[in-house]
């Protein structure tokens, strides 16, 4: 009769057993660098508490690089939430054939997770100075990108341009199935009332999407704000951004100041955070809806 308790006593732990590989990582390379990150913002190089870290990040250019990063963030957000909803609406709804959305979708899962310098390099080989596209430009129809179009890939539009390549593919896996979510009985009742097409996305279906598309967005903000390796292997020194700035600072050259560059980490942090509990808050609006 005892060995029933004890048996469930030792039920439970077993049933958890499964997620300890990704607690112990989500430990190890999230909670720990993040604390890491946190503590040393408001720490002296001797380890003693101060907030002059905090208050040098209204120093210099760093919040004219936050400045540009968050622009960066909200252009290719946009972005990718118009082309990749319009993309993701035309499978579902409109006239392309059936057997285009598996691929789509399959195509927008590798996408989104490639970045890093494998992407800058592929975007240099095609819109660098020497790339395919600017080469075939330059040589068949005399035209310079830089020159004659204002166009360099180490530029604002450039790293937002190559941003793209991540945010369009994952705004599709995102609103896909929100949009597969709307019901036929809503349009149809529409139509029996004598609404046009317009006037039922206008008044029905944005209103009811309207969630998912900006949580999606913050999403996207925070996915490009975070990108570090992108950018760094992309521009380089040349594009006065957080990443860059708080790599030259953690990287301990002469002005360097490592504490700094933690301060700088911690507001990305407080920045991308903000972002991702907009984005979960907006997610929960949107799945009652569409429950």
């Amino acid at each position: 009769m005892n060995q029933a308790p004890n048996a469930r006593r030792l039920r439970l732990p077993l049933t958890w057993l499964g997620l300890l590989p990704f607690v112990t990582f989500v430990v190890l390379f999230l909670v720990l660098p993040t604390m890491h990150i946190v503590i040393g913002a408001f720490q002296t190089r001797e380890g003693a508490f101060t907030l002059q870290n905090i208050i040098d990040l209204n120093s210099g250019t760093i919040p004219s690089s936050y400045w540009i990063s968050i622009k960066i963030s909200v252009a290719s957000a946009s972005l990718g939430c118009l082309i990749g909803f319009a993309m993701a609406a035309a499978v579902v709804f409109g006239t392309v054939p059936r057997w285009i959305k598996s691929p789509l979708m399959t195509f927008s899962g590798v996408a989104s997770n490639f970045a890093g310098v494998p992407l800058a390099f592929a975007f240099l080989a095609t819109f660098g100075p020497v790339g395919l596209v600017t080469i075939f430009l330059r040589n068949n129809f005399g035209i310079v990108l830089q020159r004659d179009l204002g166009f360099s890939i180490l530029s604002f539009w450039g790293l937002t341009i190559t941003y793209l390549f991540f945010q369009i593919p994952l705004m599709i896996l995102i609103i896909t199935p929100a949009l597969e979510g709307l019901r036929r009985e809503w349009r149809e009742a529409a139509e029996v009332l004598g609404a046009t097409a317009l006037q039922y996305w206008r008044m029905v279906a944005l209103p009811i999407l309207a969630p998912s598309i900006l949580g999606t967005f913050a999403l996207l903000f925070a996915n490009a704000f975070g990108a570090v390796a992108t950018a760094i292997a992309l521009t380089g020194s040349s594009l006065n951004i957080v990443p860059i700035q708080l790599y030259a600072q953690i990287r301990g050259d002469v002005l360097g100041n490592p504490h700094l560059g933690y301060a700088m980490a911690f507001g990305m942090i407080v920045i991308t955070a903000i972002a991702n509990i907009l984005y979960i808050w907006l997610r929960v609006r949107a799945e009652r809806w569409l429950k």
